[in-house]
């Protein structure tokens, strides 16, 4: 077996399960939602084994969890590494975790060795990445880049009709304080990330470590169409105002609008509400998700553009009306040259096989980019799955990949 001295796979193995503990459907995957009871139960998991390593532990007013290992000289900029905690409906134990127990892992190691670095560094795991529970993305990083969050607070809200900002103060926080979770980017030296695949490059071509050198990007809309409610037997098709029927030529042109493109661009219709959703009723009221992904920025242009051309003749086709509202728009982003050189010296020298690629997937690290330094590593996921109970990374994989990222951080 090839080293991959100091990280401790076993170790990994076990926080990541008890992690995974801390989960609403118990036996279908794991499902922690942000500002729930699990997450809460997590994030003080988390604090603890902070602790436990040593770091100067906090939650700032966002929810991020962050620890600090002091380093030698602390007016250096720091290193930091993370991911999130939070995962999608029914997902798996390595999303997000896998980094976030790794960056954990890195700091016993450096503690237990009695390596002082020169910097500090900083482990983050990030409150609602994934975005499923209010539809919207990165709550955790936008907070430490000090991006402009009140409206989208208060505006966002999940399938019960609960606000972001509602959803906070259930937590205890004051939402009007966000803005102190802001970093000072002048203090942060480079930012890594760990995470699992969630595709089957690695695991297809037997690769032990991906170096990811770009970032796809992608863009949310929702849709809500708006037809009328009628007898599913006497209504003519000629004087029917069906929002399923607008709706339905809108999703499958999508699918057909990003095969045809050829270029590696995605898009997905993933949620989907129908009102009211009786099998003899014509539908009054249809909302679905309307998502695409890709590393050329013309494409996500000529998607939008194209997605708003259909909403119109199909509205138009089926008497109905529409609101279309973007919930995010992410560009695809190139990650930093050096520190993947850095990573890849480390992968040649420990004999791990490796190949640099893209993500398809969007990440923290994304946006944490557009201010500093940043890199991600990636560890195989088995037959490319990843959001389904089926997600799975063998902790021996996980460790490699954390070996890699310990020779960049104690290289910086």
């Amino acid at each position: 077996m090839k080293s991959y001295f100091p990280i401790n796979a076993d170790r990994i193995r076990e926080d990541l399960e008890a992690l995974a503990r801390f989960n609403s459907t118990p036996g279908e995957g794991v499902t922690r939602l942000p500002f729930t009871k699990e997450a809460r139960e997590a994030c003080e998991f988390l604090k603890e084994r902070f602790r436990a390593a040593g770091l100067e532990t906090r939650e700032d007013a966002i929810g991020n969890i962050i620890g600090v290992l002091p380093g030698k000289d602390r007016e250096l900029p720091a290193a930091a590494m993370g991911s999130h905690y939070d995962t999608v409906y029914n997902g798996g134990m390595f999303d997000g975790q896998a980094g976030v127990i790794s960056a954990l892992e890195i700091a016993r190691c450096l503690r237990e060795q009695g390596i002082k670095l020169e910097r500090d560094f900083v482990v983050i795991a990030f409150n609602d990445e994934e975005g499923v529970r209010f539809h919207r993305s990165y709550l955790g990083s936008y907070g430490i880049l000090g991006r402009d969050q009140q409206q989208a607070i208060r505006d966002y809200k999940d399938r019960d009709g609960i606000s972001i900002r509602e959803a906070m103060m259930s937590w205890d926080m004051d939402p009007d304080r966000i803005s102190e979770a802001v970093w000072d980017w002048k203090k942060v030296r480079a930012f890594i990330e760990l995470h699992i695949e969630q595709g089957p490059v690695l695991d297809s071509e037997g690769l032990e470590v991906g170096i990811v050198q770009s970032v796809v990007g992608f863009r949310r809309y929702m849709v809500t169409v708006h037809g009328r409610a009628d007898h599913s037997g006497t209504t003519p098709m000629d004087l029917r105002s069906d929002a399923v029927d607008t709706a339905s030529r809108v999703i499958a042109w999508m699918g057909d609008f990003a095969r045809s493109l050829n270029d590696g661009t995605v898009a997905t219709a993933g949620y989907l509400r129908v009102e009211p959703c009786v099998e003899n009723i014509v539908p009054s009221s249809c909302e679905f998700s309307a998502e695409v992904r890709s590393e050329h920025r013309e494409s996500l242009d000529a998607f939008t553009e194209g997605l708003k051309k259909m909403l119109r003749e199909s509205a138009e086709l089926c008497k109905t009306g529409f609101e279309i509202v973007e919930k995010m728009d992410i560009p695809p982003v190139k990650l930093s040259r050096e520190l993947c050189d850095r990573l890849e010296e480390s992968c040649r020298s420990r004999g791990f096989s490796h190949k640099r690629m893209h993500s398809g997937a969007g990440h923290d690290a994304q946006e944490i980019a557009s201010a500093c330094e940043t890199v991600m590593i990636f560890a195989p996921s088995r037959d490319g799955r990843s959001h389904c109970r089926e997600e799975w990374t063998d902790f021996e994989d996980i460790a490699k990949a954390a070996a890699a990222a310990y020779d960049l951080v104690t290289g910086l």
